[in-house]
């Protein structure tokens, strides 16, 4: 069987930055251990698989592997989705809403560049375990967590130099760490750790925004922010608090288009 792939680099305005996404537009679902094997041989954070759903209009049911587990929510991984709908599948379209485990997720294009809604997550004080924040290697100004555990620091050097042990945040009881402090030239940055998914750092993270953007939209009293996740490839990200909603937009990059034998 010959499957299309492409490969997008999201929330970035050029190649080799942001985050990059496998997108597989399939007509109907493959076995579950058939698209497990495809994100591992993918090898990226996420591998999208989406296929037409059933009495809608264009609508479409959006999946998401890991190199490792299947999960509930991707940020990225969808905007590329949207990405590749619209600029290739069908360009007319500005619009196009996924139906996943998380809800409905709608992507928008705006000229160059894509924004989706994402279910707000916002974080409330939490204890992390004494040894998931001395494997973080310096200890946080503060602890809050929603699905994921958020660890606050002071400034964004903080946060630039944290090296942590992954092997420790693995077995962490929670999805996984992000990091953040408030930005020199942005209202904030992060990192996000996923170890426990096959993602020991992942570039630029729709999901932890979930969390993050109700986070600094209350701390800084301001619904409009933007936003920098300073992993190695980097990606920027201007967010809005919408109440129960978080809007995300960025610039996405087509790097690969291709076929795949399974």
């Amino acid at each position: 069987m010959e499957l299309p792939l492409y490969q997008v680099d999201a929330f970035a305005s050029r190649l080799f930055a942001g985050n990059p996404a496998a997108v597989c537009p399939l007509s109907q679902w493959l076995p579950d251990a058939t698209m497990q094997a495809i994100g591992a041989e993918n090898n990226l954070s996420e591998t999208a698989f989406f296929v037409p759903r059933n009495g809608t209009n264009g609508d479409y049911d959006l999946r998401w592997f890991t190199p490792t587990i299947e999960i509930d929510l991707c940020g990225h991984a969808t905007l590329a989705s949207g990405f590749v709908v619209m600029t290739r599948l069908a360009p007319q379209r500005n619009e196009v809403r996924f139906h996943t485990k998380s809800g409905a997720l709608v992507v928008t294009r705006h000229g160059d560049r894509f924004a989706l809604e994402l279910p707000a997550q916002p974080p409330a004080p939490a204890t992390m375990p004494a040894r998931a924040i001395e494997a973080l290697g310096r200890r946080p100004a503060q602890v809050l967590a929603a699905t994921k555990y958020l660890a606050v620091y002071d400034s964004e050097a903080d946060v630039a130099a944290l090296q942590p042990d992954l092997v420790v945040l693995k077995d962490i009881d929670r999805d996984g760490v992000i990091v953040t402090a408030p930005g020199r030239d942005c209202d904030f940055v992060s990192r996000y750790f996923a170890p426990h998914a096959g993602v020991p750092e992942d570039p630029v993270t729709g999901s932890a925004h979930s969390t993050l953007v109700p986070y600094w939209a209350k701390r800084l009293g301001k619904k409009i922010l933007q936003a920098r996740q300073i992993s190695e490839r980097g990606g920027d990200l201007a967010c809005e608090d919408r109440g129960e909603r978080v809007s995300l937009s960025g610039n996405a990059v087509l790097y690969l288009e291709g076929r795949i034998h399974v």
